[in-house]
Parts: C-alpha cells; structure tokens; sequence
C-alpha cells in the first residue's frame, strides 16, 4: 500500500469506531470524474438531443471502434446515423458508454485536463472534507475540521496516474498531497471527499 503504514493503520481503528469514508486517492478519481462529467454534453443520452450529439462525437474511427467495443454493431449505428431506427434503452447505454470513455481518453490525450487543472501554474483550490464520525462513540471522536489548501505541481502526474488506472500512484500523489497539511496530515488519508475548484 503507498504512502506511510500509519496512515493506513490507524483507519482500520477507526473503522472498528464507526467511521465513514474511503482512501484519499479513492477521492480524488471520484473528484475528476466528476469534472470530466461537468464538461461533457449536458443532455442525457435519453433525450434526442443528447442522442444526437453522442452519436455526433462518436463519428470517427476511434468513436466507431469504441461503440464496436460496447457491442453495437456497424448496421446499427448506421441506421441509427441515418435515422431511420431510434436506438433501444440498451443500446443508448452503449453509446452513451462508448462516448465517456471517448471523451475521457481524449481530455488526456489533448492534454485538456491537465492544463485545466494546472491553471498555469497557478494550481486549484482542493476542499478536504475528513471521514464522518456521527457514528462514532464521543470519547473515540477525534477534532477534524474541513480544510482548504491551493494544490500545485501535481496534476500532470494525477492525470496520467488516473487515466492508467494507476491506484497505488493516486494514493502516492495524495500522500504528497496531504504531507503538506501539518503534523496532523495522516488523519486526511481518509476522507468522506474532496472537491476541486475547477
């Protein structure tokens, strides 16, 4: 496991007490998913406009290639393409499958992600949020506030680590992360979340 045995430890403790949350780094792939989310087409694959625009995107050989790996064939997107069949509830999670993975792989190709996130070196405010202790016994509680740190330097390696599906690298980066807190970092190895100003 990366980053300081104690940091994972002692959740383990904390964890016979009642408390919730995950691993850091656990947090933070949900965080940029989430901007990858908030990026995307805004219309839900479900409408025809939302429809319409997936099926736009995914017109190259990498979408086709993509959609063919989700399972639908070239007759189908060519009938759907030409309008003449409306795809099933089934079929419109594959494409709106085919196109998050699309869009995800090209954020990172292009580079988009991280320089969005690197802000010109000028790094995104990260919200930590500690791990929910409302069920834990009072007398086991520990006093962990929210914090607030300006995070630089590290984005272009998250984002490679993230679109490998490094997880072990991610819980390293949030090590680094959180090391820069103070001499209480290793209470912020599990969190109930963060968030990213971006």
């Amino acid at each position: 496991m990366a980053g300081s045995p104690d940091l994972w430890t002692r959740w383990g403790e904390w964890q016979n007490k009642n408390a919730h949350g995950m691993k850091g780094g656990e947090a933070l792939i949900q965080e940029l998913n989430r901007i990858v989310h908030s990026s995307g087409i805004a219309s839900p694959v479900t409408t025809t406009r939302g429809l319409a625009a997936r099926l736009r995107y995914l017109d190259s050989d990498a979408g086709r290639a993509e959609l063919a790996e989700q399972g639908v064939t070239p007759r189908a997107l060519r009938s759907w393409m030409e309008g003449n069949v409306t795809p099933s509830p089934k079929s419109r999670e594959r494409i709106d499958a085919a196109y998050w993975v699309r869009r995800r792989a090209n954020l990172v190709r292009s580079g988009w992600l991280a320089r969005h996130l690197d802000n010109n070196g000028q790094g995104r405010r990260m919200e930590i949020y500690p791990v929910n202790q409302s069920g834990v016994d009072e007398k086991y509680r520990r006093a962990l506030s929210d914090r607030s740190i300006t995070v630089r330097y590290i984005w272009s390696d998250l984002v490679d680590a993230w679109a490998d599906r490094n997880e072990d690298l991610v819980d390293e980066i949030w090590d680094d992360v959180i090391s820069d807190l103070d001499s209480d970092y290793n209470a912020y190895a599990y969190v109930s979340a963060i968030g990213i100003g971006a």
